[in-house]
């Protein structure tokens, strides 16, 4: 017989959501109970395996009583409270905010930006073509990942993924200061030389593509990565007996990428080298 926990009963909590009562379980963020009711709120540093970061500020909501916007990724729904999703001001402020992020990091690989960019009318090249930039290549020191700081927008979610969160590895943090501020390894060597297990759990909570995989980064520069294309395989990971769930990612017959259900019981989303890159051998044709 399986036995498939059900952990503690939560009681429910109502409190009004843009005018309609809501229903949530005690313990559920403001963002939760927006998804649960169909509500399109946009999110950049949120992650379902992660704490909340409350670093990007792309999904602030207005609650009454409060004097300023409060991210709905964080903020846990109290009985009674009235939360606002669409006002003039929240609006407004996630279009500042997507336009200081577009006019400073490449976001041509963040899903669904260009579709908010769009809905919040946001220009982000109204600061002029002086609005300070990166401009740094894409680091290319292994086989495996690449590290592209021109797409990082400093949402943590890489760091807490390989530190106490998951992996515990610790190889990666924040350097340096306000806008030299990026995500670096110790002494900002080459990955080579860093305490990296190259486990990609960073690459699979990343939002932005600045950590991505070697496969996808030169086919990406050859024009070939067509996720239009793309097949997408759950199965089980043979290497050990852990049981972990690889999602495999298929164009033109071969293994693109790997990754791994956020709600598999097993992971979470999380893999280790072998399960997330060693997949080489399934279509090794010599």
């Amino acid at each position: 017989m399986t036995v498939t926990p059900l952990g503690i009963p939560r009681r429910m909590l109502e409190f009004t959501l843009d005018g309609e009562q809501a229903r949530v379980p005690e313990g559920s963020t403001v963002l939760d109970a927006c998804r649960a009711a169909g509500k399109d709120v946009p999110t950049l540093c949120e992650g379902d395996t992660l704490r909340p970061k409350n670093a990007c500020r792309v999904c602030v909501v207005e609650v009454e009583g409060a004097r300023t916007l409060v991210p709905a990724c964080s903020r846990e729904a109290e009985p009674g409270m009235e939360v606002r999703t669409d006002t003039e001001r929240a609006r407004h402020s996630r279009k500042v905010v997507l336009e200081l992020l577009a006019s400073s990091v490449d976001l041509s690989t963040t899903p669904k930006v260009a579709g908010w960019l769009k809905e919040y009318e946001a220009k982000p090249d109204r600061f002029g073509p002086d609005a300070a930039r990166l401009d740094e290549e894409p680091r290319v020191d292994n086989d495996l990942y690449v590290r592209d700081y021109d797409k990082c927008i400093l949402c943590y979610k890489c760091v807490d993924a390989c530190g106490d969160q998951w992996q515990n590895s610790f190889a990666i943090s924040v350097a340096g200061r306000g806008f030299d501020a990026r995500i670096a390894v110790e002494h900002d060597a080459p990955l080579t030389d860093s305490a990296c297990v190259y486990c990609g759990n960073c690459i699979e909570v990343c939002p932005t593509g600045a950590l991505s995989f070697k496969s996808e980064f030169d086919m990406r520069a050859a024009g070939t990565w067509d996720e239009a294309r793309q097949t997408e395989t759950t199965t089980v990971c043979a290497y050990c007996g852990v049981g972990c769930n690889l999602t495999l990612h298929v164009q033109d017959n071969e293994i693109v990428k790997v990754t791994s259900p956020h709600d598999n019981p097993v992971t979470h989303g999380n893999l280790c080298i072998k399960g997330r890159f060693g997949y080489q051998h399934v279509q090794n044709r010599d």
